[in-house]
């Protein structure tokens, strides 16, 4: 992948060059003026002006004598020094031929507005604080780039006034499903502060791990922090040190989190933790049984997937535990938001328990929704206490919302919506809108995640003004964010590689003012930010063609035959399963495999609920040859009932078989392929390949495995077809 992210930095380089941005042949004076500067997200009021600085090693970057504007001073000459090659001094005082960085008098804290005056001869930034000038300085640092080392960088004149549409621009981090290295998260900070994104909501904790040291519980971390993967690889990973399988995990020390609490500061990133509340509680519950309703599961913390009915209790040793928890967060965090969670939170626990209905009867509530508010009442009361503000996901509106409540809308905007009109404020973070654990490119981006195709264009364009609200109710929208759940972004290199560029479609949405917004403008100036990509070291998906460059053919899947073309004409014509057909749309997942423990694993596109595909268009004209790659995943997803609903079609061998049919899945069997061969394989096998004999015209192939149990999941890697002649 990072070859073919190199071709793409060639191909901008050679837009650039087209519009006279990237000047190759003079590599003492390279140039990065454009017809409109790559700048992302785009400024408020930008005005071209005549000539051009040269920045080299001789111009200084001066500051007044004041710390905040050195710091920013030497966060700018670091930043080129990394990506441009070109080592700047820094120095307090003004002088001829400079970049000057000034803060100005009547700033508040809360202002994010600069302005950056260039001209042939000084660069001018200024702001009335110091979040202002640092955001001046990542536009000026855009302005010097993309290129390579030079120890010439010709600026062309321009006047900037810039100040951001929304306060709250954020990215959501889930290291609880996948525990992320400190150093990562430093690096995913000073990524956002490039696209001046200024919130990482930190989900810490979840049914799959807690990953925040509490000193007082320190089963917290010592037993919630890990767990067995799930599948048959991770279950034969035998740790010598215990004799039992290896576990899988991490946790962030309390100094460890300070470290990074700090680093965001400097760039102006408030962290928000998130301690999920009433729900997600396995973590909690496996370290502290008693904190559960039962008081006795779940025994470990799980691996599975999806809603777990495990709750915390609700008598006052639970919210003694919780007031612990949120008093050494509120030491660690000193922002002014806690997130609490409060979503999923399946009431089957409560229902069931004499106790929980005791307690209710007791306390005058009337259902389950009213006790998990009361819940969320109760811990709001708690942070307000020591001058926090509670945040939650839109579940804590049901059963009546706490009075100081900000509502983060997941379930795409309603909640947003309601939280506003009765003047709450709001965050929004829909799915599937803004989620970036939904793939990107479409067929042929076999990237793990959720299988709808959110892609960059779907992200520019999503509106963060919900037409149902008033002028004065939406002053209540504080922002957006786009949450990067996890479950199937197992490495930090899948975490970039989801998040990025989507990132700076997200970042332009929420900085820039609803005017500025062009997408065929911001497709022009995304070529030079994939090479700032390039020059940091971030792993991106490279972006697909938009619909208007697929000539308007927004279900057109690339590199899948259409109706009227042919599969298999006397030539091999292999398709994976991201190329194929889904036969429903239930619950469709991109999977990675379990097996190997180490190194690249095959990713698989199944419909959990009915993993069942469909070849369009096979040309049977002649007898054929059929091929199949299946591989097997665990099931490891907790759906509830729905899990009754998964068909299961009677296999005619105890191994089981992938019956290949003609036109539909109920129509003539062409093939029956057995698994026998891959059943004790934990990572893909080629099965035996089957002949079919000839039929005329086109056909519709569906495969469909035969199986005993839900558990494992067989799925399909891939397909091919070869003509006989």
């Amino acid at each position: 992948m990072r070859q073919q992210n190199k071709f793409i930095a060639f191909a901008s380089c050679v837009l650039l060059l087209l519009i006279g941005g990237c000047d190759r042949s003079r590599p003492d004076a390279v140039a990065v003026s454009a017809p409109t500067p790559a700048i992302i997200p785009a400024p408020r009021d930008l005005t071209t002006g005549a000539g051009q600085f040269n920045v080299s090693a001789a111009t200084p970057i001066t500051f007044a004598a004041d710390s905040d504007a050195a710091s920013v001073a030497d966060y700018f000459s670091d930043l080129i020094h990394r990506t441009r090659g070109l080592q700047l001094h820094t120095q307090a005082g003004e002088a001829d031929k400079s970049i000057h960085f000034e803060l100005t008098a009547g700033g508040s804290a809360g202002q994010e507005d600069y302005s950056l005056t260039l001209s042939p001869e000084r660069i001018v930034v200024s702001a009335g604080n110091s979040r202002g000038l640092f955001y001046g300085a990542v536009t000026l640092w855009q302005l010097m780039t993309p290129g390579d080392a030079a120890q010439t960088i010709a600026v062309p004149a321009v006047t900037i006034h810039d100040s951001p549409r929304f306060a709250w621009r954020g990215l959501m981090l889930d290291s609880a499903r996948h525990f992320q290295s400190p150093e990562f998260v430093k690096r995913f900070i000073d990524w956002m502060a490039l696209h001046k994104l200024n919130v990482l909501h930190w989900h810490l904790v979840d049914d799959q791990g807690w990953r925040l040291e509490i000193r007082k519980y320190p089963k917290l971390t010592s037993v919630g922090a890990w767990r067995v993967p799930a599948g048959a690889a991770a279950a034969a990973d035998i740790d010598p040190a215990t004799g039992k399988p290896r576990l899988y995990g991490g946790y962030y020390t309390q100094d460890q989190v300070r470290e990074i609490v700090a680093y965001a500061a400097q760039r102006h990133i408030t962290i928000v933790p998130e301690i999920e509340m009433p729900g997600h509680a396995s973590a909690a519950v496996a370290a502290y049984p008693q904190l559960g309703v039962t008081g006795t599961h779940p025994p470990v913390v799980p691996a599975d997937w999806g809603v777990y009915s495990t709750l915390f209790n609700v008598d006052d040793a639970t919210f003694g535990f919780m007031e612990d928890v949120l008093t050494e967060v509120m030491a660690l965090f000193p922002g002014e938001y806690i997130h609490v969670g409060g979503d999923e939170a399946v009431k089957d626990e409560w229902e069931a328990s004499p106790k929980i209905q005791a307690q209710m009867r007791k306390l005058g509530i009337k259902d389950e929704h009213a006790l998990q508010s009361y819940f969320i009442h109760r811990i709001e009361k708690f942070l307000n206490r020591h001058g926090r503000r509670l945040i939650g996901w839109d579940e804590i509106l049901e059963g009546g919302l706490a009075p100081n409540a900000t509502v983060m809308s997941w379930r795409g905007i309603d909640g947003a919506v309601a939280a506003a009109t009765a003047g709450h404020d709001a965050v929004l973070a829909p799915q599937p809108a803004l989620y970036f654990d939904n793939r990107q490119n479409g067929p042929n981006d076999p990237s793990p995640g959720r299988g709808w195709i959110i892609s960059l264009e779907d992200v520019y364009r999503f509106d963060p003004a919900p037409a149902a609200l008033q002028p004065e109710q939406l002053k209540h929208i504080l922002g957006l964010q786009a949450p990067i759940f996890t479950e199937h972004m197992r490495t930090e290199e899948r975490v970039e590689y989801m998040t990025f560029p989507r990132a700076a479609a997200l970042a332009e949405v929420a900085w820039s003012p609803a005017e500025r917004r062009d997408w065929t403008d911001f497709q022009a100036r995304l070529p030079a930010q994939l090479h700032r990509y390039d020059s940091l070291g971030i792993h991106y998906t490279p972006p697909a063609p938009s619909s208007a460059q697929r000539g308007g053919g927004a279900q057109e899947r690339a590199g899948i035959p259409q109706r009227g073309e042919r599969v298999g004409e006397g030539a091999a014509s292999r398709r994976t399963s991201h190329q194929l057909e889904m036969c429903t749309s239930k619950l469709v997942l991109s999977l990675t495999d379990d097996a190997p423990l180490h190194g690249e694993r095959a990713v698989f596109l199944v419909d959990i609920m009915n993993p069942c595909w469909i070849l369009k268009g096979a040309d049977l004209s002649q007898s054929t040859t059929l091929t199949a790659a299946v591989g097997q995943v665990p099931f490891n997803f907790q759906i509830g009932n729905d899990v009754k609903a998964i068909p299961l079609l009677k296999p005619q061998t105890p191994e089981g078989e992938l019956e290949v049919r003609l036109d539909s899945c109920e129509g003539e069997k062409l093939a029956t392929l057995p698994l026998a061969p891959a059943v004790s394989s934990d990572t893909v096998t080629a099965l035996p390949p089957a002949k079919i004999a000839s039929r005329v015209g086109q056909h519709d192939l569906c495969f469909i495995f035969t199986r005993k149990s839900v558990d494992p999941i067989w799925v399909i890697d891939s397909i091919e077809l070869i003509g006989l002649q």
